[in-house]
């Protein structure tokens, strides 16, 4: 069984005991969530399609650890105008363990 999430404006295809890492989540670490925008639900051939969500479709998984990426360096230049500007940005992130599907 697996489903088709959303969560921070991305879509993640998850199954019982996957970890996944999605944009940060007001959450504590070791705490439960629920991800309750599941967009598909597929139960063996079963396959549930939502119009936009599947209703009553749940997705339970806990807050693993909540971290940063790496740096990333944003460099901006105009050629001839001794223009230019070197930035880091580093992106927040929440790791997620999914501990089950709930079908409607």
């Amino acid at each position: 069984m697996f489903a088709v999430v959303k969560t921070g404006g991305k879509q993640y295809k998850v199954a019982t005991g996957d970890i996944i890492q999605v944009e940060k989540l007001v959450a504590e670490q070791g705490k439960g969530i629920e991800l309750g925008e599941v967009l598909m639900l597929c139960d063996g051939g079963k396959v549930t399609v939502g119009a936009p969500l599947v209703a009553g479709a749940k997705v339970a998984a806990e807050v693993v650890s909540h971290s940063r990426t790496g740096k990333l360096i944003v460099f901006k230049k105009k050629r001839r105008q001794n223009y230019r500007r070197k930035n880091n940005h580093r992106q927040d992130f929440t790791v997620l363990m999914i501990t089950g599907i709930t079908g409607a």
